[in-house]
């Protein structure tokens, strides 16, 4: 048996080595990781746009201020004493919430930590925040964009889910999901077992409620309805255009000099990288026409050239009111990812 578990087809040598460390990847931890990532985006915003609105307000007194930066410590810290205390999936929304708001009250204050006089308004402010975003993304990439699930992965997914089946039972959904997720793992040392407790768990209609769950499920259906319409394509293309005029706009004024603090050469940044988006939505558009699937992935390159490079550098030229066109592009790029499951799981029912 220990020679099967070890040498077998499902056995444990040919695995990677964080798997062999027992450190297997969260198939939903893409879901949790943007959760993070946009909590803190909009606490941001937010934060940015209250104090604005109330005239930076100081919490304290007697030569005492309570900066925020240390309520997003406290609640950084309230996000990983529940991670670290409940097993299975239930908290993890939860955490990513309270985590993603901490770390938005905290990157806020950034401009205080690099600058000597401890300056809240420093310009580069902006484009800090946006690229540390922008790293904390590739790395979300990096860990679970690049290399498909392992089948044992699925097995450890599912035995996480069935952690919370055993304590409170399963509702109809979350045991179709159990049993999807050890499916996925069959043949792996362990699956049957595993598959074998999923129908064990006894029924329980309670649960707990996941509102950030619901909350993607609405917009993945939404933009599933959106991207089904005739018109989605120039949709889309309208949209990055707009993004890619404003940005333009930007980058004119930039070399004109009519930005004071930034260099000019930002603005020839801009809008070298604005004549690449546009090629590149040109391709997406023309050979498109041929092949939706190909020209969908040109279309997504032109985003990721405005999201990763031409957004940073417009945020260090205006600031904040950047944030508009990146709310087109994050809506586009979504609306592209969609529309690419979509055409990849169509071609592969049609082999």
């Amino acid at each position: 048996m220990t020679n099967e578990l070890t040498t077998g087809p499902g056995g444990l040598a040919g695995r990677g080595h964080l798997l062999r460390l027992g450190a297997p990847r969260d198939t939903a931890a893409v879901r949790h990781l943007v959760t993070f990532l946009v909590a803190s985006v909009v606490t941001v915003l937010g934060t940015r746009a209250y104090l604005a609105a109330t005239g930076y307000p100081q919490i304290g007194g007697g030569g005492l201020h309570l900066a925020h930066v240390l309520w997003g410590g406290l609640l950084m810290a309230l996000a990983m004493m529940l991670l670290l205390s409940y097993v299975g999936p239930v908290p993890r929304s939860l955490g990513a919430v309270l985590g993603g708001v901490g770390f938005g009250l905290f990157i806020d204050e950034v401009g205080k930590f690099v600058t000597s006089d401890n300056d809240y308004f420093y310009a580069p402010t902006a484009a800090i925040i946006y690229l540390v975003t922008v790293l904390l993304v590739l790395v979300v990439e990096g860990l679970h964009g690049r290399r498909a699930h392992h089948p044992a992965e699925y097995l450890a997914v599912a035995a996480d889910r069935l952690a919370a089946g055993l304590a409170g039972g399963f509702t109809p959904a979350a045991r179709e999901e159990a049993r999807a997720l050890a499916a996925k793992g069959a043949g792996e040392p362990g699956a049957a077992l595993v598959a074998g407790l999923v129908d064990a768990v006894p029924d329980d209609d309670a649960d707990v409620p996941d509102l950030v769950r619901a909350a993607v499920d609405r917009v993945v259906r939404w933009l599933d309805a959106l991207v089904d319409r005739a018109w989605a394509a120039w949709l889309v293309i309208c949209a990055l255009l707009v993004v890619c005029a404003a940005e333009a706009m930007v980058g004119v004024r930039v070399v004109r000099g009519l930005v004071p603090g930034v260099p000019e050469w930002t603005g020839a940044a801009i809008l070298a990288a604005v004549g690449a988006s546009v090629v590149l939505l040109a391709v997406g558009a023309v050979v498109g026409r041929r092949d939706h699937l190909r020209g969908a992935v040109w279309v997504r390159r032109a985003v990721l050239v405005s999201l990763l490079f031409t957004q940073l550098l417009v945020f260090r030229a205006v600031r904040w009111t950047a944030s508009f066109g990146l709310v087109l592009d994050v809506l586009v790029f979504m609306g592209l990812e969609v529309a690419l499951r979509e055409e990849r799981m169509e071609q592969t029912r049609s082999a």
